[in-house]
């Protein structure tokens, strides 16, 4: 979902930029540095207005979180946040996610979510879907030998797609869950998104995984 042109988006970006990266190329290897902290790393590709990742960086201080989004007038209103926040363990990130293995070193990260991505549900689109086998090999080089994939969306062309294109690729499932609203014990740790809360409010059910790749 495209959001409307936020005029003052480039000068809040310009005058923030310890707690935003633009150049992120010049990061690989080196994102550590950001951080107060040397912690495990994870990522979110495509973070919209960021109340998802906000929140799991407040609730594992543990952890190092990097919100990435393209929409520079999303990640303006997460960084409007971030700026009155400062939440320690959170930098973001205003880039495409479809060059990871070039903005993040080999094993540099412990997890990537996934979060309601654009289903691109035409067949001629099939390479843009984030869950692509070319997607998917990006996500294996960043990733540590140990780390985790985890995709959420209410799509259920788009799941069914990721779960073949996933297994085709040798990933293994640790946890799959086609109503995650309605799992008890997968939902009380969970964290909606924006997106989330508005359709699972009129009724379209939340898709869930967690994955890893084979070592």
């Amino acid at each position: 979902m495209r959001l409307r042109n936020k005029p003052w988006a480039k000068d809040m970006i310009n005058d923030n930029l310890d707690l935003i990266s633009v150049h992120p190329e010049k990061m690989a290897g080196k994102w550590q540095s950001k951080f107060d902290k040397e912690q495990p790393l994870f990522i979110e590709v495509g973070s919209g207005k960021g109340r998802f990742i906000t929140e799991l960086a407040k609730r594992n201080p543990q952890n190092n979180y990097i919100a990435i989004e393209v929409q520079e007038g999303a990640i303006a209103l997460l960084l409007k946040k971030q700026v009155e926040n400062k939440i320690p363990n959170l930098q973001l990130l205003l880039a495409n996610g479809a060059n990871l293995d070039e903005m993040f070193a080999e094993d540099e990260v412990s997890g990537v979510y996934l979060n309601f991505s654009d289903p691109w549900p035409k067949t001629r689109h099939e390479k843009r879907r984030l869950t692509y086998k070319s997607f998917l090999s990006q996500y294996e080089t960043v990733l540590k030998k140990d780390g985790i994939l985890q995709f959420k969306t209410d799509n259920q062309g788009l799941f069914e797609y990721s779960l073949l294109s996933m297994n085709n690729y040798g990933m293994v499932f640790d946890d799959i869950s086609l109503d995650l609203h309605n799992d008890e014990e997968k939902n009380a740790a969970n964290i909606e998104t924006e997106y989330e809360e508005k359709f699972s409010k009129k009724g379209f059910r939340i898709n869930y995984l967690k994955a890893h790749f084979k070592n």
